[in-house]
């Protein structure tokens, strides 16, 4: 037969159970954070998306070159050449791409630079003061990102960050500190601390 203490101290544990599972802001298809949280994304190769604004310059020819922005189909519109799909190249892959297409009867030997002006925003919802959209610099860290939407409010876990990269279907769980980086296009979202 259990005791009266023991019996009490089930019911406090199913309590705090309860309580976590039914925490506000908690996504589905997030993935857990546990002891083994993540504590930092790993950079890779900016692939270019809607939205993002490049300058693509082709040597010597100033008519062919400009600043142009990533179209919802995720194309670029050049002269001569039309319509360039863009969504997921790098700059590198995409200076290919220009420099063979003029070389296919437009132009010879072209030499052709892309740089990314302006990236796309990021996206940040929750326990901070203003959610929204914020323009994205190269190098923002997620406290950078809280820090430019007003910081957090008094009820913010300040522990845990939620992450959907615009590749993704889930986001992702990563412990809160200086090294998780985000990336143009990221959803970001603070979630609400128990007590």
């Amino acid at each position: 037969m259990l005791s009266f203490r023991t019996l009490s101290s089930l019911a406090l544990i199913g309590g705090f159970a309860a309580l976590s599972a039914c925490q506000t802001g908690t996504v589905a298809n997030s993935r857990s954070v546990g002891d083994a949280a993540p504590t930092s994304r790993a950079a890779s190769d900016y692939a270019l998306g809607v939205g993002d604004q490049i300058k693509i310059t082709v040597f010597g020819q100033p008519e062919l070159s400009g600043q142009f922005e990533v179209d919802g189909a995720g194309a670029i519109s050049m002269p001569l050449i039309g319509q360039v799909p863009v969504l997921g190249e790098t700059t590198p892959s995409l200076e290919q791409a220009i420099t063979g297409r003029l070389a296919d009867g437009y132009l010879v030997e072209p030499r052709v630079s892309a740089e990314v002006i302006n990236y796309r925003p990021f996206y940040i919802l929750g326990e901070i003061s203003s959610p929204g959209e914020y323009p994205y610099a190269s190098g923002l860290s997620v406290l950078n990102a809280v820090a430019s939407a007003g910081g957090f409010t008094y009820r913010a876990n300040k522990k845990v960050v939620y992450i959907k990269s615009v590749e993704g279907l889930d986001e992702d769980a990563y412990q809160l500190n200086a090294q998780v980086m985000v990336q143009p296009g990221d959803t970001i979202r603070i979630g609400e601390r128990i007590f």
